[in-house]
């Protein structure tokens, strides 16, 4: 059986450059892998959540499409949306919504992901 390449990225800024970065590093990473064999998490938490608003995401919003569509899961932290007070139906579709980012972090880790901070 071949192996599962399991990562969680994790985005904490609300700068264009870090985003642009982390979603080229899972692009890349999906091309790299033998037979699609992945499980691959982008978490969102602090003020980069702010950058999946409807209104601020349209530089991103083809690249997270094309990732989601390759079963990349896209999960944002309810604390951080809270903190910037951010509706979750105002966040680019397809968004899975976890009570504390850094919990969802710390439990992925213990799942078994590796942690990457581009």
């Amino acid at each position: 059986m071949p192996m599962t390449y399991r990562a969680v990225f994790h985005v904490d800024l609300d700068e264009a450059k870090p985003l642009n970065i982390a979603l080229a590093n899972v692009g890349n990473l999906i091309r790299a892998i033998p037979e699609k064999h992945y499980d691959l998490v982008m978490l969102f938490n602090g003020p980069a959540v702010t950058l999946l608003h409807n209104d601020q995401c349209a530089p991103f919003r083809d690249e997270i499409w094309r990732l989601q569509q390759s079963r990349v899961a896209f999960k944002v932290c309810r604390n951080a949306l809270n903190t910037f007070n951010i509706d979750p139906d105002n966040l680019i579709e397809g968004c899975e919504i976890v009570p504390a980012g850094v919990v969802a972090l710390i439990e992925l880790q213990q799942d078994g992901y590796a942690y990457i901070k581009p």
